[in-house]
């Protein structure tokens, strides 16, 4: 059965931070569904105000539980990482997703602003932006690009987007197609 996961988008996401896990994942023959946190299917990134349409809403997937997934993605970007730290729904989903063993993937200021605040990096190695490791309480900051620990994936920003999304690759499927996935990106 194909492993599946998730990447929430909210207003202001970080354009690349988003569209490399799906892009990656969808290549290592993993179902990957955008999802809106907001009402409408239509979210807006921050840069280039690229008008995304999401696959479902939040509300939609939060009917069916965390059962069906195996992952979680969240893209930073400012105000993208708060608008999603701000969504009690989003916040409800995440905590339960990791309390079933379900891995949970943040990069740039998503671990800090999304993670921290949920407990979810307590006692952690995470790395995030630089500087927004100081919001952080209770869990060990590191420098490195992406940082894996148990269910939990972090990673720095989007020049780490790649290397984010093939350690997201080797945790659900193997080392073997994440390999392979850098190789035929030339990453």
């Amino acid at each position: 059965m194909a492993k599946k996961a998730l990447v929430l988008l909210a207003d202001g996401f970080e354009d690349v931070e988003a569209v490399t896990p799906v892009d990656y994942l969808r290549r290592a023959g993993i179902e990957v569904s955008t999802v809106s946190i907001s009402e409408s299917l239509t979210v807006t990134s921050k840069w280039g105000g690229i008008k995304m349409i999401a696959c479902v809403t939040l509300s939609e997937i939060f009917k069916h539980g965390t059962e069906s997934w195996d992952a979680v993605i969240l893209p930073g970007g400012m105000p993208g990482a708060a608008n999603l730290a701000a969504s009690k729904e989003t916040g409800a989903f995440i905590k339960d997703m990791s309390a079933n063993g379900k891995l949970v993937c943040a990069i740039c200021a998503a671990p800090a602003l999304v993670l921290a605040p949920l407990g979810l990096l307590a006692g952690k190695n995470f790395t995030c932006y630089p500087g927004m490791e100081e919001k952080v309480n209770g869990g060990s900051w590191s420098d490195a690009s992406v940082v894996t620990d148990g269910n939990i994936i972090t990673s720095r920003g989007a020049g780490t987007a790649g290397k984010f999304s093939v350690a997201v690759i080797e945790k659900l499927l193997d080392k073997a197609t994440a390999q392979k996935i850098a190789d035929a990106v030339l990453l």
